[in-house]
């Protein structure tokens, strides 16, 4: 009997040790929280320069944190944005063009690996609360792709019957749970919430797994329209809908942080607040503002591209401090790769670690030796340093028009730009083509765009890249969800 209980004190402190250890080993890794804006603009938090009301927790968060003067998604429109963010690659590379609807049949490959799979690598809890946008089937949603939960929306919050111009063209939009409608007729009623439950289950998830590490992709439905709000902010600030939507973003990020300290996680949690692409100008007073940016979503100006971006981590990025270097959220997924100590996919990513220029080290300068901005299949511009040469393509404009009022949007024009080089530190808004000066200049970033066209293509240019990748498909016999107009949404096979 007493050797017997010799040999299980033994064990239980050999369990102890190894439980110690493995503790030990969990808390060197950092929490991740990934907060991404829909549609917002660069200049619509108060770090930005908004002053028609106020954003007191995103402003904490800059002073206590760092400020990405020059950060860009990788494309202007919702999906493409997000399959950037979630692979480390250009979209086109990963087969995801545009903003898929609830007639596509293609989504996210199961052949890349995604944020949530990187850090899965490492045992992390895993979830995502919010807007998806990267395939609605089963196979294609987040559970399906290395998060361990999810809840929200599939696609865009316009995409329903209520749409004031599409309307017809759209079934009920659906909320779901990890693969199963919880709500298959979304209201105006249901929007007003979705903000508040996205938040509380991300502060649910992040405090029932304080004790491990954890990775929460929490993309918000708004401010795309249609705008919605809580009772909590309705009528609060001066500038409409807009400002009320926006402050409640802010408390959003405030409940985040504040759970954060609350459970002394805060020293060991990365918080990365951007956008997926800048204003949708077309909405007016429902929409955000670039600033003095060119433009807004849906063209590869700074004012779609450059989003507001800050990142927090107590203790490890210097508080009060700006990075004016160019990054892009393609570079998000190899530096928490790098911060985890994960290992890559086997296959070609674009993004770089930019850890150092997260971190503040002295001198850091960006990785890439340029960004790359596709719009659909087209090349459009190449940003190299200070410097931005766009190639002759045709754009989306409002030509000078103010936008709509009252979630009314009014009708774009199609404006025209030819070879044109901008010097962004000098001209943000990119409005003085100074190619003829720096002929030079345009010569080596068009070298660099011939080597990108050979790899990813370019519909401008007639070329087919050899780098492309397919994405997801829906094969016979997989699960789908399916639409019946006026019919409750179901699952079936087919």
């Amino acid at each position: 009997m007493m050797q017997h209980g010799i040999g299980l004190g033994i064990l239980a402190a050999v369990l102890s040790a190894a439980s110690y250890a493995h503790s030990a080993e969990n808390s060197d890794l950092p929490n991740v929280v990934v907060i991404f804006m829909d549609d917002m603009g660069y200049a619509d938090i108060g770090p930005f320069g908004a002053e028609d009301y106020p954003t007191p927790n995103l402003d904490q968060m800059a002073r206590e944190g760092r400020v990405f003067t020059d950060f860009y998604a990788a494309t202007a429109v919702c999906s493409a944005s997000r399959a950037s963010l979630i692979t480390g690659c250009y979209n086109v590379r990963v087969g995801i063009l545009g903003a898929l609807a609830h007639q596509a049949n293609h989504g996210i490959s199961d052949q890349e690996m995604t944020l949530a799979e990187v850090v899965k690598q490492k045992n992390y809890a895993t979830a995502c609360y919010g807007k998806w946008h990267l395939g609605h089937h089963p196979k294609f949603l987040p559970t399906s792709h290395g998060f361990d939960e999810y809840m929200g929306l599939p696609y865009s919050n316009d995409m329903w019957p209520f749409h004031p111009t599409a309307g017809k063209n759209f079934p009920d939009l659906p909320l779901i749970e990890n693969t199963r409608v919880i709500d298959a007729e979304v209201t105006g009623e249901d929007q007003e919430q979705l903000t508040t439950r996205y938040t509380e289950r991300a502060v649910q998830f992040m405090e029932q797994n304080k004790d491990r590490p954890f990775f929460v992709y929490l993309p918000h439905s708004m401010v795309h329209v249609p705008l919605y709000v809580s009772d909590k902010f309705r009528g609060k600030s001066s500038r409409g809908l807009f400002g009320d939507v926006m402050m409640e973003i802010d408390w959003s990020v405030g409940q985040i942080l504040d759970a954060l300290r609350k459970h002394e996680l805060d020293r060991r949690t990365l918080v990365i607040f951007t956008s997926d692409n800048g204003p949708w100008l077309s909405y007016g007073d429902h929409a955000g503002s670039a600033d003095c940016l060119r433009e807004g979503k849906g063209t590869m100006f700074d004012g779609g591209c450059r989003v507001p971006t800050v990142m927090w981590w107590p203790g490890r990025i210097p508080a009060g401090t700006a990075c004016r270097e160019p990054a892009m959220t393609i570079d998000i997924l190899p530096t928490i790769a790098h911060l985890v100590g994960a290992q890559l996919p086997d296959h070609k990513i674009d993004g770089r670690n930019i850890w150092p220029l997260m971190a503040g080290r002295p001198n850091a300068k960006s990785p890439q030796e340029a960004y790359y901005f596709y719009w659909g299949h087209e090349l459009h511009a190449v940003r190299m340093g200070r410097w931005k040469l766009h190639f002759p393509h045709t754009y989306r404009t409002l030509g000078g028009k103010t936008g709509g009022t009252g979630g009314q949007p009014v009708p774009y024009e199609q404006g025209k730009i030819g070879l044109s080089l901008f010097d962004l530190e000098m001209d943000p808004g990119e409005t003085t083509d100074v190619a003829e000066q720096h002929p030079e200049i345009v010569a080596q970033i068009r070298k660099l765009a011939d080597q990108m066209r050979a790899d990813l293509g370019d519909s401008l240019t007639k070329q087919k890249g050899a780098g492309l990748r397919e994405p997801g498909r829906l094969q016979l016999g997989d699960l789908r969800f399916h639409w019946v107009p006026g019919q409750a949404l179901d699952i079936e096979p087919k």
